[in-house]
Order: C-alpha cells, then sequence, then structure tokens
C-alpha cells in the first residue's frame, strides 16, 4: 500500500478541524472511513500523528511535522490537475469568493457574468460581508479586501485601484455655505461611515499638507451605502469611495467638496486578492484575478 491522497486529504482535514466528525462532514463521507484512512496513513508511514482521548483529538509532533508536508503535496496534486485542464482549454472547479459589500455590489457583481459567461464550466460562489473572513478555515478561495497586508501566511495582490472624495449635495451647501479649508469641515455635519470613536477624525492631504479635522454630525452609521444615500437627501458632507457617488457627480446629485484635497482613509485605495499560497496558484483563481484586473482597469 501506498500513501494515497484520499489518506492525505483525510488527515489534512482532521488535522485542521481537530474533529474527525467535522472532517467526514467536509469530506462527505463517514466518520468511520475518515478513521481508516488516517489509521492508514499512520501504518504506512509508521509514525502516529494524533493524540487522542475521550474529549479531544491534537497533533502530535509527528503529525505538525507531517501536516506541513500533507498541505503542500495535496495543494501540488491541485496545481497539477488544475494546469492538465488549462491545456484542454477548459477551466472547470467552483471559485468561493468572498468581497465586502458595497464594493462586491457595486463593482464585483457587475464582472462576474461575463466571466461565467468566458468560462461555462466554472462555478463561482460569491460571499457578502464586511467582517475579516477566516479564508483556510472557512474554505474561501478569494477574499476581496480593502488590504495590502493580509494576515500572516497568506498571499496578497492588488486587483483594483479606489479613489476617495469628499462629497455634499448642491442642496445642503446652498443652505450651510461652502468651505475653503479642511478645518471648516468642523463646523459642518459631517457623515461618518463610523464603527469606532476614531471614525470621527479625517485625514485629508495636498502637495506634503497633512490635515486632521474631528468632525461631527447627527448620523451615524456603519454602511457605506447608506451614508451615499444620507449626502444625496442632503443630509451632510460624507468621505466615499469614488464607485459609490461617481453617477451622483455626474448627475449633479452631488458635488465635490475640498477638491484639491485628497481623503486617506484607513482601508486604503487598494482593493487586494486574498489567499492561501495553494488557492492563489490554481489555475482557474489566477484567470479569475486577470479578468477582474483587466476589467477594472478598464472601468
Amino acid at each position: 500500500m501506498t500513501v494515497s491522497s484520499d489518506m492525505l486529504a483525510a488527515f489534512v482535514k482532521v488535522a485542521d478541524s481537530a474533529s474527525v466528525s467535522r472532517a467526514a462532514l467536509e469530506l462527505g463521507i463517514g466518520k468511520s472511513v475518515v478513521s481508516k484512512r488516517v489509521a492508514q496513513l499512520e501504518e504506512q508511514i509508521g509514525a502516529t500523528l494524533f493524540a487522542r482521548s475521550t474529549r479531544r483529538i491534537a497533533l502530535t509532533p509527528a503529525g505538525e511535522a507531517y501536516a506541513e508536508f500533507a498541505r503542500r503535496a495535496l495543494a501540488e496534486m491541485g496545481a497539477g490537475e488544475e494546469r492538465l485542464r488549462a491545456l484542454r482549454s477548459e477551466l472547470t472547479g467552483r471559485i468561493r469568493l468572498s468581497a465586502t459589500v458595497s464594493w462586491g455590489q457595486r463593482v464585483l457583481a457587475a464582472k462576474l457574468p461575463e466571466f461565467l459567461r468566458l468560462h461555462p464550466a466554472i462555478e463561482v460562489e460569491l460571499q457578502l460581508a464586511d467582517r475579516m473572513v477566516d479564508v483556510a478555515y472557512e474554505r474561501i478561495d478569494i477574499a476581496l479586501r480593502w488590504s495590502t497586508t493580509p494576515p500572516q501566511g497568506l498571499l496578497c495582490e492588488p486587483v483594483a485601484v479606489v479613489g476617495w472624495a469628499v462629497v455634499a449635495a448642491p442642496g445642503y451647501l446652498a443652505e450651510a455655505g461652502s468651505l475653503l479649508a479642511p478645518e471648516d469641515l468642523a463646523r459642518h455635519s459631517c457623515l461618518c461611515y463610523w464603527r469606532e470613536a476614531s471614525d470621527d477624525l479625517w485625514v485629508l492631504a495636498q502637495a506634503g499638507q497633512i490635515a486632521r479635522v474631528r468632525v461631527h454630525g447627527r448620523y451615524h452609521v456603519d454602511n457605506p451605502e447608506a451614508v451615499a444615500e444620507a449626502a444625496i437627501a442632503g443630509l451632510g458632507i460624507a468621505m466615499l469611495p469614488d464607485y459609490l457617488c461617481q453617477n451622483e457627480l455626474s448627475d449633479g446629485r452631488l458635488v465635490r467638496v475640498l477638491p484639491g484635497w485628497a481623503p486617506q482613509t484607513k482601508f486604503g485605495s487598494l482593493i487586494s486578492a486574498v489567499a492561501t499560497a495553494e488557492r492563489m496558484r490554481l489555475s482557474r483563481n489566477q484567470v479569475l484575478l486577470s479578468f477582474l484586473r483587466q476589467q477594472l482597469a478598464a472601468a
């Protein structure tokens, strides 16, 4: 008997979840089958991989060392299969994506139909959430995030540039008055994408100058779409990503405030793809990222 991919897959799933039951559920097989495959692997390599008790299961030192090898082996086998499919000019499989709610709805969701049309054997599963997903534990292929510094052990590749603008409705400015300098924001009603007190501090830059202004307003909300709607309704001045205000700026429902000053946000200006090394290498994922870069650069 030789070590098989089924043995390695069962071992890695148990190692990652610390549970035979959960591993069996994720693999779609019975618990007894998982246990048998792990036992066969231990017999084949001549080492005990798990320390077992009635309450928990944990990797032994040998198991920890072997787990790294097993993950690499499975990743290489998966990448090899993807390369063979690519040579046959047909990418197949499912891509599990995660993205922030507003960017995912306004930008990403508009591009994915064309990608699916170009690759009829690909499936896409898109999850929209503003929380920081655990790509490894939740089996996400690619998380599209406001990020340039991924968590330890993950890779990060830039996908799209997002601009920011300070905007307001013409009606609001007609009543409240115009602004000549960033400090004027302090006397206006400002609309914040608000989750914590620090979000009330706005930072703007111009020609090497940095202005930090503590803003105030009567409306705080943790959804950027709602901030945009409030600005359009004339409730105050908002700092928004371009994809949430470019149409309104074009048709005059919003105008730029302090146009010479560039907003500096905690989110930055890059949407990046975050993934484990093995997922990032898969052909279908690389083809999707190339497609998105091309489409978003053109947009």
